[in-house]
């Protein structure tokens, strides 16, 4: 496999393709669904929301909040996670004019 020659490429083409790879998992949708229907941090029960193990729960998580999606929070021995609204919004800006662009082609 090649090395990443994502220096070559813009910082917004970059970050764009972190959020959209941060969705490229059914499981990271319904993590960001679940956090937007109960419109507050949860803390530990995606487990019980999700068909999956609370590692495999752990590592989505870890990638959102790599892409800046969720935030997470210590809270005694667990960590809460809650949507990021100030990327959120960001991110909902960056993909606006990504696809306003697409709109107006051809």
């Amino acid at each position: 496999m090649g090395v990443s020659k994502s220096e070559k490429f813009t910082e917004e083409q970059n970050r764009l393709a972190a959020f959209a790879k941060a969705f490229g998992h059914p499981a990271r949708i319904a993590i960001v669904q679940y956090l937007l229907e109960v419109n507050a941090c949860v803390c530990g029960d995606l487990v019980d929301v999700l068909p999956l193990s609370q590692a495999t729960v752990s590592q989505h998580l870890k990638e959102l909040k790599k892409a800046g999606i969720i935030e997470g929070e210590v809270e005694g021995r667990k960590v809460c996670y809650c949507i990021d609204k100030d990327a959120w919004n960001e991110k909902l800006e960056l993909l606006d004019s990504f696809f306003i662009k697409i709109k107006n082609c051809c």
